[in-house]
């Protein structure tokens, strides 16, 4: 059996996507491209897919990944492209390697999040981060399935920085994968990008949010365009999130050929 690991996007319109949505697309999207795909047991089988810390459902995202199990073995590469020609645009397929390491949920330690706050000055914006990673803890709320829950959003932070946004006019290139081209417009805003570990209780984007409302009265006008730029591993010497998949690419340069993969190559030469 052959595992595959996907890195795929949460683009434009389909940021709005569940991900029971995203799901579904991705099941009808293996049996198009025909993929050899490894069943579950019992009386209702399902195609082996493990997916890890999907982002919530109207976040946009350069960085979600799963894991598909195969029964024959295929070329990660020509694989991908299969797959994303038959996604919808902007849930795309943008990187696959083969499983050579095992815990890819365990290097998932931390997401790098970029908010776009329209109506928001970057001098107020500035403020408000400078309040937050100033403070030691800072208390939000959030309503779950058993009431209001209160945790602190200033312990996950690992960091907060504020930029100016550039006027849609001013850009020699548009941004098409950020959340700028989402909202295009000649007004510059303001920019947050934060790096979240991911602890328990899970501190989200719009935690972080609450956080700035509460010791800042940051208060945007209309809600944050948020997308999850990358999600990784964090290094605690550098402050950065590590590619999940740099491991198991590093161990397919250095071993031999599976006999998986061998016989990948040879169906494929």
């Amino acid at each position: 059996m052959q595992r595959i690991r996907l890195r795929y996007t949460k683009r434009g319109r389909l940021r709005f996507t569940s991900h029971r949505d995203f799901q579904r697309a991705f099941e009808r999207a293996l049996r198009r491209a025909e993929v050899p795909m490894a069943y579950s047991a019992g009386f209702t089988p399902h195609p082996k897919v493990s997916y890890a810390n999907a982002a919530p459902t109207g976040t946009g995202s350069e960085a979600e990944y799963l894991e598909i199990a195969l029964t024959d073995a295929r070329d990660p590469e020509k694989l991908r492209l299969l797959l994303d020609e038959s996604m919808p645009v902007g849930l795309d397929i943008i990187d696959a390697v083969e499983a050579r390491t095992s815990g890819l949920a365990d290097r998932l330690t931390a997401s790098v999040w970029e908010l776009r706050l329209d109506g928001v000055t970057p001098e107020d914006a500035e403020r408000a981060v400078d309040a937050f990673t100033s403070a030691e803890a800072v208390e939000v709320q959030r309503r779950t399935k058993n009431g209001m829950r209160t945790f602190d959003a200033r312990g996950a932070v690992a960091s907060l920085e504020a930029h100016t946004a550039q006027p849609e006019a001013q850009k020699s290139q548009p941004e098409t994968h950020s959340p700028q081209a989402d909202r295009p417009t000649d007004q510059a805003c303001a920019i947050l990008r934060l790096v979240v570990r991911h602890v328990t209780p899970a501190v989200r984007p719009d935690d972080v949010l609450s956080g700035l409302r509460a010791v800042a009265d940051l208060a945007p006008p209309v809600p944050a365009a948020v997308t999850r730029l990358a999600q990784g591993l964090f290094d605690e010497e550098t402050g950065t999130v590590t590619d999940p998949l740099a491991p198991d690419r590093e161990a397919v340069a250095a071993a031999p050929p599976t006999a998986a993969t061998a016989a990948a190559a040879k169906a494929s030469a």
